[in-house]
């Protein structure tokens, strides 16, 4: 096999990133947009060692989970993977994916709990980072590239997204201003920001430059204030002229509003801040937050909730718990933390900011024991060292762990099972429909 070779392939399997696989002469063949049950003619891309990627030529027989994509940019966006599928196939999918993941690298014979599925697979994103091209047009990046395709109203956000991005690329347009080259590090606009509170109806409008003031602010606020009503609660401007490509810059300024929003998410008003981590899907992360609590059995515990963001999952729990003692290293997110409790009338939380394992040793030397500990880290999981303070030190009867990488917490669960913690239970959640991410949630309970 080699490049531009026609092959004929059977789809069999979906791989992490979404991408159907096929096997040819006895390689794995990775074929974009393709369902299992689906048999096609592929063009060859690339040959490595052991794989391939292809492109599908001609679908021959199409699967029978196959169903009509209901976005136009579909094939070139890289924000779905899964529009040409049914949801229930894409559902069974995800849970089977994360039970040969665990298997295989997390070492375990135990199968995961039914996936929760989404109470709907559209307009769940509360969050949108929309890079912006010549023109104020916004997209989305196109699959691993730079390149973005214009979206138009994206299935995955609300319908205020598009109302606001529609206002702000007239406004671009009317008063020609530049937008930022990544290459030569010149030009104003670099993204387009929204948040969004789904049970307030409360919006944030973020526009990120690479600059100190925006020309006609006033004038797209009043657009925007026009467009959108009361739903409009903040207007930041975004100051990022770091040759980077992440988005968020630490300076923001105050165009209109408030410097925050709020949601209330399983009871507690949240604050919502431009750096602040929130979960992306207000209804599933609610679905997630009361698994968690039905494994950390929170009534008259100490919680030590470490990655806790704006401190939502902790103080979802908090009313239950005898103390919660949250840990996040983004300031911002940490000062939310403890305005939420404050706000709340949660008064037994405490929110630290540093590094997670940092913290969990100052917390070691305080004599802070934790009943539960709440492990809910970035993708690329928890440092070996953190495990062990907490496993060692700590010493919980229960780890509840929110994963939004299976493969990670499959490495996790391996140090975990070495540290004298078993895996009893977990829980696929699918916090992200049409794309190829899954939550886990999971319990681990030290062996006596």
């Amino acid at each position: 096999m080699k490049k531009n070779d026609i092959i004929h392939l059977s789809i069999t399997d979906i791989s992490h990133d979404g991408s159907g696989i096929g096997k040819y002469e006895g390689m794995a063949v990775f074929v974009p947009l393709t369902a299992v049950g689906d048999v096609i003619s592929a063009r060859v891309l690339k040959v490595k060692k052991h794989y391939a990627f292809a492109k599908t030529e001609e679908i021959i027989s199409p699967s029978k989970h196959r169903t009509n994509a209901d976005c136009g940019v579909f094939t070139r966006c890289g924000g779905c993977a899964f529009r040409h599928i049914d949801y229930k196939s894409e559902a069974e999918l995800k849970q089977n994916r994360v039970m040969q993941t665990m298997h295989r690298l997390g070492k375990t014979d135990l199968d995961p709990q039914p996936i929760i599925c989404a109470t709907s697979p559209d307009r769940y994103r509360n969050k949108a980072l929309y890079p912006v091209s010549v023109g104020g047009e916004l997209g989305f990046y196109s699959r691993h590239s730079h390149r973005s395709i214009p979206c138009g109203d994206c299935l995955l956000h609300p319908e205020v997204f598009y109302k606001a991005g529609d206002v702000f690329t007239s406004f671009v347009r009317e008063y020609n201003i530049s937008v930022y080259n990544e290459e030569t590090h010149t030009g104003l606009l670099r993204h387009f920001y929204l948040r969004y509170g789904k049970n307030t109806d409360e919006l944030m409008v973020g526009i990120v430059i690479n600059g100190n003031s925006l020309p006609q602010s006033d004038t797209l606020v009043k657009k925007l204030k026009d467009a959108l009503g009361d739903s409009l609660k903040s207007v930041i401007l975004n100051v990022n002229t770091k040759k980077t490509n992440v988005v968020l810059g630490d300076k923001n300024i105050l165009l209109s509003g408030r410097e925050y929003i709020y949601d209330v998410l399983c009871g507690v008003k949240v604050r919502i801040s431009p750096h602040s981590f929130y979960q992306v899907n207000h209804d599933m992360a609610e679905r997630l937050y009361k698994k968690a609590a039905e494994y950390a059995q929170p009534q008259g515990k100490n919680i030590l909730d470490l990655y806790c963001g704006a401190g939502t999952i902790g103080l979802s729990m908090a009313r239950e718990a005898r103390s919660v003692i949250g840990v996040e290293i983004v300031e911002a997110a940490v000062c939310d933390a403890n305005i939420n409790a404050r706000e709340n009338g949660i008064n037994n939380s405490r929110f630290i900011c540093g590094d997670a394992a940092r913290a969990a040793e100052q917390l070691k030397h305080e004599n802070i024991s934790a009943d539960v500990v709440i492990l809910d880290p970035p993708r690329k999981g928890c440092e070996e060292a953190l495990l062990k303070t907490v496993a060692n030190d700590f010493s919980p009867q229960t780890i509840v762990y929110v994963s939004c990488d299976v493969a990670t917490l499959s490495r996790d669960t391996v140090i975990l099972e070495g540290l004298g913690y078993s895996l009893q239970e977990y829980t696929p959640v699918d916090l992200f429909p049409r794309t190829p991410h899954c939550e886990v949630v999971s319990k681990f309970v030290y062996k006596k």
